[in-house]
């Protein structure tokens, strides 16, 4: 198992796996995503924040980080932040605790790069979800209302949000 930054080469199997993503998600709970922009991808993988875990040589696993989350986060918005979003499993791999694994990973990152907490966001009620994230390790900080949303994909659009935090050191 790696975890290396995504290619070019692999927008299209990016995308495919969104769509399983928002699948899945309408299998689980009463909202999902509304799909995302090439070009926010394409972004994402040019300035190296578009992660893949590859095992056997498939994409098992992506996700996306961002060092600035300030319509989410607000006045808890800084520096010494990174900003998880968008974990998709590739179906033929679920049941590998990837959100763990990033966790691990992202620890590791921060270390390196000073960053002080590793930080995430989802549906204000999505209690399965939640309760999951706790029981990988982030502390549920609370909810947010997000009052802009321009230039953040269309489910955050007046998205009521439960707000994570791992302090790394």
């Amino acid at each position: 198992m790696q975890i290396v930054n995504s290619s070019i080469e692999d927008i299209n199997a990016i995308f495919k796996l969104y769509d399983d993503g928002i699948s899945f998600q309408k299998t689980k709970f009463n909202k999902h995503w509304q799909g995302f922009k090439r070009s926010l991808v394409e972004t994402e993988i040019n300035e190296n924040r578009q992660w893949k875990i590859v095992i056997d040589e498939q994409i098992a696993c992506i996700f996306a980080i961002t060092f600035d989350d300030e319509l989410i986060w607000g006045n808890k918005n800084n520096e010494l932040a990174l900003f998880i979003h968008r974990i998709v499993t590739n179906p033929m791999f679920r049941g590998k605790h990837f959100v763990k694994i990033i966790i691990e990973w992202a620890k590791d990152f921060c270390k390196q790069h000073n960053k002080q907490f590793i930080r995430m966001d989802t549906w204000g009620d999505n209690e399965s979800l939640i309760t999951y994230y706790q029981s990988c390790g982030f502390k549920f900080l609370g909810l947010t209302t997000l009052q802009k949303s321009e230039g953040l994909p269309k489910h955050y659009e007046g998205a009521h949000l439960s707000l994570f935090e791992i302090k790394v050191y």
